[in-house]
Order: C-alpha cells, then sequence, then structure tokens
C-alpha cells in the first residue's frame, strides 16, 4: 500500500492539546477532515490541518494518488524539545515556565473500494 506522509515539527503548542484535536480527524477522509477542522475553535486545528494538506499534496505529486481517495491513515503526536523560561515572583524567587512544543505527523493512505 502506498503511503505518504508529511511532519510539522517545533510547533509551540503542547502535545497534549494538540493529540485533543488529532484524535477527532484520525480514520477520516481528507476532505472531511479538513472541513471538521475548518470551524474548529482550538488553535491546534490550523498546524494539523496544514499537514494534512501537505501530506495530500505529496501523495498527489510524489505517488499519483487521487485526493479523492484518500485518507488519513495516521496521525499522531510526539513531543518536542521543551524551551524553559523564568518567571519573576515575589521576594525575588523565580518560577520555571516550560514552553512545550509538538511534532505532528500524518500519513495518508488510498482508500480501496470494495
Amino acid at each position: 500500500m502506498v503511503e505518504a506522509r508529511a511532519v510539522a515539527r517545533y510547533i509551540w503548542i503542547s502535545p497534549r492539546k494538540v493529540r485533543l484535536v488529532a484524535d477527532l480527524v484520525r480514520g477520516k477522509s481528507v476532505e472531511d477532515a479538513l472541513a471538521i477542522l475548518k470551524y474548529m475553535p482550538g488553535k491546534a486545528a490550523v498546524p494539523i490541518a496544514k499537514v494534512i494538506k501537505s501530506a495530500a499534496a505529496n501523495a498527489e505529486n510524489n505517488y499519483n494518488l487521487d485526493r479523492d481517495d484518500l485518507y488519513i491513515r495516521r496521525i499522531f503526536i510526539d513531543e518536542g524539545p521543551i524551551i524553559k523560561r523564568y518567571r519573576p515572583r515575589a521576594r525575588g524567587r523565580a518560577d520555571l515556565k516550560r514552553r512545550r512544543t509538538s511534532h505532528i505527523t500524518v500519513i495518508v493512505a488510498e482508500r480501496k473500494e470494495g
């Protein structure tokens, strides 16, 4: 089975928040997934839609697959590096803020009829 993939790395949203949105589109056709993401209020919907469009374009251009038959075979969110920032607090102390990042991977494949 021919698969096409796309990856977005170092997205500044925590993986937990991105996974909530990714779970909604897993296994759906590309067109249905993009329609769902278009009206999602979550900030993570924008980069996920971008990666899905990129994977679909890779499938069309590199493997000559039909865009109408594509579906999201796998979508997974990995944790990227954590960027550490300090926030001043009372009495000269500092708190550590952990700015989490995500890597989004989408794999699309052609759905066979029958």
